[in-house]
C-alpha cells in the first residue's frame, strides 16, 4: 500500500474529532488501551445487526455465519504470528486471562524448589499470577533486576537460569520504559535450561510484527484492546505440544468432548481452553484490527511512532526538573517521567484540563517503581494517528502545569 498520511488516518478514528473542556482531544494514553478505527467499530455492530448467536452450536445459517467469521479471525492470526497451527491459537479475554490460564496450566510442572523467573519491570499481571503458583507449591520466584537505562541485566539471567528454572516470564516490551527486550537472545539463554518462556506481549504486539517461530517463545500473550480492536478479547498462543499436554483453566460448555457423570473428557487445544460462549464480537473485531493494521503497514506505522518518540523526547529534556525515566536505545513509543517536586497525579489532572490525556501513578508496576524510589510517574504513549502538532501542545500544557504547581 501507498504510503497515508498521517492526516488521512486520523479520519478512521472518530475519538480523535471529541472536544475535552472545550478544547481538542490530544490522546497520549495508547499503551493503556488504543482508540478503535471506523472499520472494526462497525464491523463489531455489524456482527449484532446481523448474524449474533452463538457459535459452534447452531446448525441454521446466521449460526454458522458466526462460526465461519469466528474461526476464520484464528485462522488469520496463526499466520498473523507465523504459528504452526490453528491449534496453538486460543482466544482469552486479554492478556491478564491467558497468563492466569498458564499459571494454572503449567502447575503440574512446579514442585516444591523450583524457580520462576520474573524480571523487575513487568506488570502486575506478569508477576502475581507466578506469585501465587511459587506460593502454592512451595517454589520460589526470583526477579531479573535492571541496569540505569531500564535495560535488563542480562548477565544476572544468565546466572540465574538453572536445571530448577522451569518458568521465565518477560514482556516484549515494557509498558512504562519503553524498553524492548532482545526477545530471541533472552528465549535461547532460557531454553538452554529447559526453561519455557512465557512472553507478555501486549505492548509489543502493537509496534512491530512478531513471529513467534522465528523468536521460539513458548507462549505469546497479549489484548486485543492495545492493538486496535475491543475490549474483553485476546489472544494466547502457545507452542501445541505444551498446550495439549495442559489441563484447561476452565470447565464448561463448548470445551468437553464427552461428558457422563462418571467421567468427563475434553477437547483438544485451542477448544478446551475456550469454555463458555466466547466474546464472538470481540473476535470478529481483532480479526478486522489485523486486517486494518496490514492495511496502513508495519513500515509506516514505526515511521511515525519512531519520529514521535524521538520529537517528543527532544522536547521533555528541554524542561528544567524533568527525568525521563527510560532510556534504552532500542525503546517503543513510550515517554515516562517526573518532575522534581511535582507529583504525577497532579501533572495529570491539569493536562487533562488542557485536552491532554496521559496516565498517571504506577502503571501497574509498583515493585519497579518502588526499586527507582518512585511514587509514580507520568506517562505519555504514542500511535501512528498522533501528530507532532499534538506533542507541541502536550509540550506546551506541561510546561504550564509545571509552572502552575511549583
Amino acid at each position: 500500500m501507498e504510503l497515508t498520511t498521517v492526516q488521512r488516518i486520523r479520519q478512521d478514528f472518530p475519538a480523535l474529532s471529541m472536544q475535552v473542556y472545550g478544547k481538542q482531544l490530544v490522546f497520549l494514553d495508547s499503551a493503556a488501551s488504543s482508540l478503535k478505527p471506523i472499520s472494526v467499530i462497525e464491523g463489531v455492530a455489524d456482527y449484532y445487526k446481523t448474524i449474533n448467536s452463538n457459535v459452534h452450536r447452531g446448525n441454521y445459517r446466521i449460526s454458522q455465519l458466526a462460526s465461519d467469521s469466528y474461526d476464520g479471525v484464528r485462522g488469520k492470526m496463526k499466520e498473523y504470528l507465523h504459528a504452526g497451527s490453528d491449534a496453538e491459537i486460543v482466544f482469552t479475554k486479554g492478556t491478564t486471562e491467558a497468563i492466569n490460564l498458564l499459571a494454572h496450566g503449567l502447575a503440574a510442572d512446579i514442585k516444591e524448589g523450583d524457580h520462576i523467573l520474573v524480571t523487575e519491570m513487568e506488570h502486575h499481571a506478569n508477576i502475581l499470577p507466578w506469585q501465587h503458583l511459587c506460593a502454592q507449591k512451595k517454589a520460589i520466584l526470583k526477579v531479573v533486576p535492571l541496569n540505569e537505562d531500564g535495560t535488563l541485566k542480562i548477565d544476572k539471567l544468565k546466572s540465574l537460569l538453572n536445571e530448577n528454572t522451569k518458568i521465565l516470564a518477560v514482556t516484549h516490551v515494557s509498558n512504562v520504559l519503553g524498553t524492548i527486550n532482545p526477545l530471541k537472545e533472552i528465549i535461547e539463554l532460557a531454553h538452554r535450561s529447559n526453561t519455557k518462556v512465557v512472553v507478555d506481549g501486549a505492548q509489543g504486539i502493537v509496534h512491530g510484527p512478531v513471529d513467534v517461530q522465528d523468536i521460539d517463545c513458548d507462549f505469546y500473550v497479549f489484548s486485543g484492546h492495545k492493538f486496535y480492536a475491543p475490549m474483553g478479547v485476546g489472544v494466547l498462543y502457545g507452542k501445541e505440544k505444551w498446550l495439549q499436554e495442559m489441563e484447561p483453566y476452565q470447565l464448561g460448555g463448548s470445551m468437553i468432548d464427552q461428558v457422563s457423570f462418571e467421567k468427563t473428557t475434553f477437547k483438544d487445544s485451542p477448544h478446551k481452553f475456550e469454555g463458555g460462549t466466547p466474546n464472538v464480537g470481540g473476535v470478529i473485531g481483532l480479526g478486522l484490527a489485523i486486517d486494518y493494521i496490514e492495511s496502513i503497514g508495519w513500515e509506516f506505522i514505526h515511521k511515525v511512532e519512531s519520529e514521535l518518540l524521538a520529537y517528543a523526547e527532544s522536547e521533555l529534556r528541554k524542561i528544567k526538573g524533568l527525568q525521563i525515566i527510560g532510556n534504552a536505545e532500542n525503546k517503543g513509543p513510550i515517554s515516562s517521567f517526573s518532575v522534581n517536586g511535582v507529583h504525577a497525579y497532579d501533572i495529570g489532572t491539569l493536562l487533562d484540563r488542557f485536552g491532554v490525556a496521559c496516565r498517571t501513578g504506577n502503571h501497574c508496576t509498583q515493585p519497579m517503581h518502588d526499586g527507582l524510589g518512585l511514587a509514580g510517574t507520568v506517562r505519555a504513549s504514542y500511535a501512528f494517528y498522533n501528530t507532532k502538532e499534538e506533542i507541541d501542545i502536550f509540550i506546551d500544557a506541561l510546561k504550564r502545569t509545571i509552572d502552575m504547581l511549583r
